[in-house]
């Protein structure tokens, strides 16, 4: 643990403070500053030589500030002599841009990993990541962290009357997500396909399962402009689900996605990750809906096990993905 040193980006300082005081380990310094013209300045107050360097850095809005944040302290951290860099990303941004869907497309989320290699990243470490081929896009290892421990965990009360409960998975992708936490809490899953005409657009598919009587769990990677989730609640409401929640790991409550989540009929509650600071402006928006999950536990036990060359995929060796 001596040669580890953590630092935080702008973007969660408290993610960070909750990791370092679980690690036993205080935050490193640095000081950021912004020219007027908005360009952002990095300085590494503490040595990091010789060191591994651990950046928590959560790209979330602003995200391109965010990204360009994370990519000047990695290239500082090279400059300082660090021994590894590793970018803790518990949201990675610009993860819906893994493909090419249109002629001319570009595959963003590739060229986000290509410029964490460049400014000498050795390592990524993320959480419930959009789309799972992500991991294969970065020249070095990247370790995909799961949120579906700490979900189960929190509905551990589901296993006492798994009949009375369905996992919902929101779109067919996210089919294995709802399935392996379905097995879990020894319930049944059900899926609702989805039709996404744009970006940010969604139109309402099938339902495929039973959801009759029954209290309805949705799960999902993240939330957005939550018109998914909002959807799929009314949905399983009018199949004759008895209640309906979500569980969604990152927050990102973009727009107006935070008041329609507060103001839906549907949605009883949602639990969701501080993968993603909320304000306090959007924690009143959902209308004390929101149960905040903390994250900061996952990430520096894998942190420990990276350092001690032990397997990180141990802390899932009960999670079936």
């Amino acid at each position: 643990m001596n040669n580890i040193m953590v630092f935080g980006g702008g973007s969660h300082p408290q993610l960070t403070h909750d990791i370092c005081k679980i690690m036993s380990l205080s935050p490193g310094k640095t000081l950021t500053t912004r020219f007027s013209d908005g360009e952002t300045r990095v300085i590494i107050e503490d040595s990091a030589r010789g060191k591994d360097v651990f950046i928590i850095q959560p790209t979330c809005a602003p995200v391109n500030d965010t990204f360009m944040e994370l990519f000047i302290m990695a290239d500082a951290f090279k400059r300082a002599s660090a021994r590894t860099i590793t970018a803790v990303m518990p949201y990675f941004g610009y993860a819906r841009q893994d493909k090419k869907v249109k002629p001319r497309e570009p595959i963003t989320a590739r060229m986000v990993c290509d410029f964490l290699k460049a400014t000498g990243v050795n390592r990524i470490m993320a959480i419930d990541i959009h789309a799972e081929q992500i991991q294969g896009f970065f020249d070095g290892p990247f370790d995909h962290l799961y949120a579906g421990p700490i979900f189960a965990n929190a509905l551990s009360y589901v296993e006492k009357t798994p009949d009375d409960y369905v996992i919902v998975s929101p779109d067919a992708s996210g089919t294995k997500r709802a399935e392996n936490l379905a097995k879990h809490l020894n319930c049944d899953f059900a899926i609702i396909t989805k039709n996404r005409p744009s970006p940010n657009a969604v139109t309402p598919g099938k339902l495929i399962g039973n959801v009759k009587g029954k209290k309805c769990i949705i799960l999902d990677d993240m939330l957005d402009t939550c018109g998914t989730i909002c959807q799929a609640a009314d949905m399983l409401i009018d199949a004759g689900g008895v209640s309906s929640m979500a569980c969604c790991t990152h927050p990102v409550l973009s727009g107006n996605g935070a008041k329609k989540i507060g103001e839906s009929q549907s949605i009883e509650k949602i639990l969701v990750l501080d993968t993603i600071p909320i304000s306090p402006q959007k924690l009143n928006q959902l209308n004390n809906k929101a149960e905040i999950l903390s994250c900061a536990d996952l990430i520096a036990q894998s942190i420990k096990l990276h350092t001690r060359g032990e397997s990180v995929s141990s802390l899932f060796s009960e999670w079936r993905v």
